[in-house]
């Protein structure tokens, strides 16, 4: 899906992002996958619900605290980011000859690595036979997160209930809940009753743990014998690169921090040495550091500095600290309600002068100046009158012009822009669009731009990604969205337009609601509203089928065998009528 021309500035990869709630868990992001290049516009569209900002939230750091990625990679390309030099001091040296000869020790258990996976398959094995197997294990403790969810909601309900008033409905859910609770109480003793069964049956089985423990000691010796054997010399010439890779990776770090680190860095490799990881592999070494802190590449290195190439990987970054070299200054935010972005209390000008001095060096009078640039800039009008008014001062439109002012005071280079003109008046959504997409091309910024609205896109973006139930199912340049567009659900959301509508008719919509996040699904999630469903629509998720180099969807209706199926009128000629709907300009 990549545009040979351009730099990609991110590469999100099978991103899968849940959410704990109320003792379950939410697939909000199922496996999306995208290039976002440098300097385009993208539209990132969907209905309420469908994952738009949970998905950007994860690469400006601001996922809610109960949200974590699962799986996946977001790899930011920002060259100013990556380029990392440490010096090399005595003490530098010291722990990088400390790590080096750590590593070669771990070396050794290499030999030994298939065994040693042999011998954990063998214990894996048993402690299945005497407890459960994965199989079963997981099927309990889905019974069992349900039971738990339903009394969880049940509990809720009955503190919503007044004391004084519904006394009956207290009475009547507590009975419930009490009811719930030993199911619970029976469904964990029957766990512990076949566990407990199935450790009776293997223990009484001589035949068996003699065969086991036979096994065992066979592998223990062969074992024993391949670890002594002596380190190959390519092994200890990675482990020199490889020290480096983990003091370049953690030399921004105070020296409590980086032992820290270190010793975590340090278990995480030995334990892939013992399994027999393929160290050298790029994306598994990658992977590796990821655990701890994000990999620097070792490059080159002379009498004073280290030079390396960081893989920033914003989706395992686990310290505040690196989050605050990227939100902000590299990766900033424009969000629907401007009065939530600005605090009531503190100037204008304050609120944008404290941002350029956090993140910039230089002195309150040149943060000033700065700041004054971006009012003009923004439309703000006379803004060195402007400077010391408090938000309650400014319109609306004026307001989110502050916002976007702000936002792009440490020049960004991705602006996150969450549906900007939900909140405004019609007029001056147009105004903003228009400063958006100005402003883009003096500061080359991207634009991720999130809404709902098919329409405002026609105005604003390069590139359309179309988001269902935490998935990407529809993506293509602007053009190939509204000429052409191929999934059912972009036909539902285009039919639904107002802009669309003929006189005389009913405005469409689309019928039933999305499917549950909370639970698995099977085929295609927009199947059950989908008036072009096909049988296997409802038993296996299609693939993300090739329309043009440009243009993907994520629907079994492109696939050879499926029957020809026409858009609806409705939709026919759209990127002409949303032109002049909303005016679009050219350029």
């Amino acid at each position: 899906m990549a545009e040979n021309d351009k730099k990609v500035l991110l590469s999100i990869k099978d991103l899968e992002v849940k959410f704990h709630v109320r003792s379950r868990i939410l697939t909000a992001i199922r496996g999306i996958s995208l290039d976002i290049y440098e300097n385009e516009s993208i539209a990132i569209v969907g209905e309420s619900g469908s994952g738009k900002s949970v998905f950007t939230k994860t690469f400006a750091g601001m996922l809610d605290s109960n949200g974590f990625i699962s799986a996946g990679s977001i790899i930011f390309n920002d060259d100013e980011l990556a380029d990392t030099q440490v010096a090399k001091t005595k003490l530098a040296i010291k722990e990088i000859d400390f790590i080096e000869k750590k590593l070669n020790k771990y070396s050794k258990v290499e030999n030994g690595s298939d065994i040693y996976m042999q011998m954990e398959a063998l214990k894996n094995e048993k402690l299945a036979k005497s407890t459960m197997s994965p199989e079963m294990k997981e099927e309990y403790d889905g019974k069992l997160g349900d039971l738990e969810y339903k009394r969880t909601d049940l509990f809720n309900l009955k503190q919503t209930f007044d004391p004084r008033r519904e006394r009956d409905k207290i009475k009547e859910t507590s009975v419930q809940i009490a009811e719930y609770d030993k199911k619970i109480a029976a469904l964990k003793a029957e766990i512990e009753s076949i566990k407990a069964d199935h450790k009776k049956a293997v223990d009484s089985d001589s035949q068996y743990i003699a065969s086991y423990n036979s096994a065992m000691s066979n592998l223990k010796r062969e074992y024993s014998a391949a670890i002594t054997k002596e380190v190959p010399e390519n092994k200890l010439q990675r482990n020199n690169i490889l020290a480096k890779e983990i003091y370049l990776s953690i030399g921004r770090y105070n020296l409590t921090k980086r032992l820290l680190l270190v010793m975590k860095l340090l278990k995480v490799f030995k334990g892939a040495m013992k399994e027999g990881v393929d160290i050298d592999n790029e994306e598994t070494r990658n992977e590796l550091f990821d655990r701890v802190a994000f990999r620097v590449k070792y490059l080159r290195e002379d009498d004073e500095k280290l030079y390396g190439w960081a893989v920033l990987n914003l989706a395992k970054i686990n310290y505040s600290k690196d989050w605050s070299q990227i939100r902000g200054a590299k990766i900033a935010t424009v969000f629907q309600d401007p009065m939530t972005s600005l605090n009531p209390i503190l100037t204008i000008g304050k609120q944008i002068t404290s941002i350029i001095l956090k993140h910039q060096d230089c002195s309150e009078i040149e943060a000033r100046e700065r700041a004054l640039i971006l009012m003009k800039k923004v439309g703000i009008p006379n803004p060195e009158k402007r400077f010391d008014d408090y938000p309650f001062q400014y319109s609306g439109g004026m307001r989110q012009r502050i916002v976007i002012a702000i936002a792009l005071s440490c020049q960004p280079k991705i602006l996150i822009c969450d549906e900007p003109t939900t909140a405004l008046d019609v007029t001056i959504q147009a105004q903003i669009l228009k400063l958006i997409k100005d402003l883009q091309k003096e500061f080359n910024y991207t634009i991720v731009f999130i809404t709902h609205d098919l329409g405002v896109v026609a105005n604003v973006a390069d590139r359309v990604a179309v988001l269902y139930a935490g998935q990407l199912i529809e993506l293509g340049n602007v053009e190939e969205i509204y000429y052409d567009p191929r999934h059912p659900y972009t036909w539902a959301l285009l039919s639904s337009l107002p802009q669309l509508a003929q006189k005389n008719t009913k405005l469409y919509s689309i019928t039933g609601t999305p499917p549950s996040l909370y639970n698995k699904i099977v085929g295609d999630p927009f199947a059950p509203r989908n008036p072009y469903c096909l049988k296997i629509d409802t038993l296996k998720e299609p693939p993300m089928f090739r329309v043009t180099d440009t243009h993907y969807a994520k629907t079994w209706l492109l696939d050879p065998r499926a029957p020809a199926t026409e858009k609806p009128d409705t939709i026919k000629d759209t990127y002409g009528k949303l032109v002049k709907a909303f005016n679009v300009q050219g350029g």
